[in-house]
């Protein structure tokens, strides 16, 4: 149909493995060369180049030069939703050794969704902000910040209208792709990731994995009552 979006030709570009590939690697790492997406799909530079002109033809990610270097990153925040989503629909991988268990777990009890928190601990605090009224479902994909939300927030050290004047969603329902529920994505996902980083709460690993420090349980059991198992 001529009057409606052609999601065949972007469904085409998600649907060879090298390009997931590079495109799961920037959802974790916010520009990387051509060498190391190569590298990490098993493919040889000249074939990822071709990959990566398809993406950026197909506005799926954008590369930046620097010096003499170019680096590759997710053309936007909705191109991230959009593999977010697809992973919740995707077969789970398959574990064939202890490490490969190992990884998944900690992948499964917390990890970064491109730039805000996800896994079990992800969902477990929007929970907590949703079962404390702090945010409430105003429909199908954003939370709404309540009146006891924005004091609690501010109190957080987050500057809501600062948030609500970026150009991206403020508040946005993330559905997890492990926990098969929902995250508080947006800006304000965001910038409470940014504050739990900050205060020494969680720390970013390689692969997409978030490790709870002890602060942070300590922290998490004394200001939210959630117990990290």
């Amino acid at each position: 149909m001529a009057n409606v979006p052609d999601i065949a030709k972007t469904a085409k570009l998600l649907a060879d493995s090298s390009r997931a590939v590079f495109l799961n690697a920037l959802m974790e790492v916010d520009g990387l060369p051509a060498s190391a997406l190569a590298q990490q799909a098993g493919i040889t530079l000249q074939t990822a180049s071709s990959h990566l002109h398809q993406l950026i033809e197909g506005q799926l990610i954008k590369v930046e030069q620097h010096g003499r270097h170019k680096y590759y990153r997710l053309a936007s925040v909705e191109v991230a939703q959009v593999i977010e989503a697809l992973s919740a629909l995707a077969p789970k991988p398959a574990v064939h050794s202890f490490n490969s268990y190992s990884a998944s777990q900690k992948l499964r009890k917390a990890r970064s969704c491109y730039d805000h928190l996800a896994g079990a601990l992800g969902v477990m605090l929007t929970d907590y902000f949703v079962k404390q009224s702090y945010l409430i479902e105003s429909n199908d994909l954003n939370y709404e910040v309540t009146f006891e939300g924005m004091i609690f927030f501010t109190s957080m050290g987050i500057d809501l209208t600062a948030l609500q004047k970026q150009r991206r969603q403020f508040a946005r329902r993330c559905l997890d792709w492990s926990e098969r529920r929902y995250h508080l994505a947006g800006s304000l996902g965001h910038a409470v990731m940014n504050q739990l980083i900050t205060r020494k709460w969680i720390v970013q690993q390689p692969k997409r994995v978030v490790s709870v420090t002890e602060l942070g349980a300590a922290s998490f059991q004394a200001e939210f009552g959630l117990t990290l198992s």
